[in-house]
């Protein structure tokens, strides 16, 4: 595989392992917003003459690299946008399930409506935390997300599947931002109902773009209310015309974020993302296995059998500011320290990483 430093000048400066909190975008795809606002400028009108065909082809690419169709993918701002959308479209008093302490923008959206909430724990058992929850509370709505931004906990589809069998009518809405881009997602094959993602973290795109996919089956449990001009199909069309997922899609939409979002999915696609995703892969359970013998992880983490590529590391602000002062770019999170791995890390950088948290 070609040196991938080249593509991320970022890198050449720290060790960063920083991509839970924002992904490093390539210079391909800055190169390419580069050249799209510069035909923006000289053109005008003219230029956004052929934005609809443009957000198509945007829509299909998206679709494409997740396994899904087009008619089932909205492009979104941001996960918190599209959430919000499908929770504006479920009846009032539903019961949801959540987990405690998940992701501030999975939860406080359904906390702060008129539904009836109910948790489940985030800890080494999850899953049973969960069935035991969906047995007990009987909920109409579960939703998580995938990756847990805390601690990096990612729940099994396999698991996912089996509650759905059971469960047939449990509505499952997940945030996958702190998951998609770092392995082959197929929508298709997935239990979950509805997915979406704020694509600057994995799918390193930068901010103002997103996605959100809705399965043809959920959509009668789904009422969707947001709606603008740019969610007709033509100039004549009528409100009552409009297609369920051009509900996301109310405005004008941004070719300049949406096409960075294309342009980063494609040089994973020039790449080759399943090279890609087998590195980052093999260098989490190289990391997973270092902080094992250091006595770094909590229970919630080591006695997991699979994890995802974001580690939270027993440690306090002094040892963070010693692996700043180191340029080691990580976060302080959860009471400890978070450490997540792309596929543009190394294993010479775990080594660093290593190093200073043993000196």
């Amino acid at each position: 595989m070609e040196d991938l430093i080249k593509h991320f000048p970022a890198l050449e400066t720290c060790t960063y392992l920083n991509t839970a909190s924002n992904g490093v975008i390539p210079k391909p795809v800055i190169e390419w917003r580069r050249q799209h606002d510069l035909d923006l400028m000289n053109h005008a009108s003219v230029f956004r003459d052929k934005h609809k065909s443009h957000i198509e082809q945007i829509r299909h690419t998206v679709a494409g690299f997740f396994d899904a169709s087009a008619n089932e993918t909205a492009l979104v701002p941001n996960f918190s946008f599209g959430m919000n959308t499908v929770l504006e479209g479920l009846p009032e008093g539903q019961k949801i399930l959540l987990l405690k302490n998940d992701y501030p923008s999975v939860n406080w959206p359904v906390e702060t409506r008129d539904f009836n909430v109910c948790y489940a724990e985030i800890d080494e058992n999850l899953e049973k935390n969960i069935e035991d929850a969906v047995a007990k509370h009987k909920p109409d709505v579960f939703m998580f997300s995938i990756v847990q931004w805390l601690t990096g906990i990612k729940i099994d589809f396999e698991f996912l599947k089996r509650l759905k069998s059971y469960h047939p009518n449990l509505l499952l809405i997940a945030d996958g931002t702190q998951y998609l881009g770092t392995e082959v997602f197929s929508f298709a094959d997935n239990a979950i109902d509805v997915v979406g993602a704020s694509a600057y973290k994995w799918l390193t795109a930068g901010y103002g773009n997103g996605f959100i996919m809705v399965k043809e089956s959920a959509r009668e449990r789904i009422f969707l209310k947001t709606i603008g001009f740019n969610s007709a199909e033509r100039f004549e069309s009528l409100a009552s015309d409009t297609a369920f997922m051009k509900h996301f899609e109310p405005g004008h939409q941004d070719t300049l974020n949406y096409g960075s979002l294309e342009q980063a999915m494609l040089f994973q696609e020039k790449l080759g993302k399943e090279n890609l995703y087998q590195r980052i892969d093999s260098l989490s359970a190289k990391a997973k296995e270092r902080f094992v013998e250091l006595g770094l992880l909590k229970n919630d983490t080591l006695h997991r059998e699979k994890h995802s590529s974001i580690f939270n590391l027993k440690g306090d602000m002094i040892l963070f500011q010693k692996l700043r002062e180191n340029d080691i770019i990580c976060s302080p999170r959860g009471g400890g320290i978070r450490v997540s791995f792309h596929y543009y890390n190394t294993e010479v950088e775990l080594d660093k990483l290593t190093e200073v948290l043993c000196s």
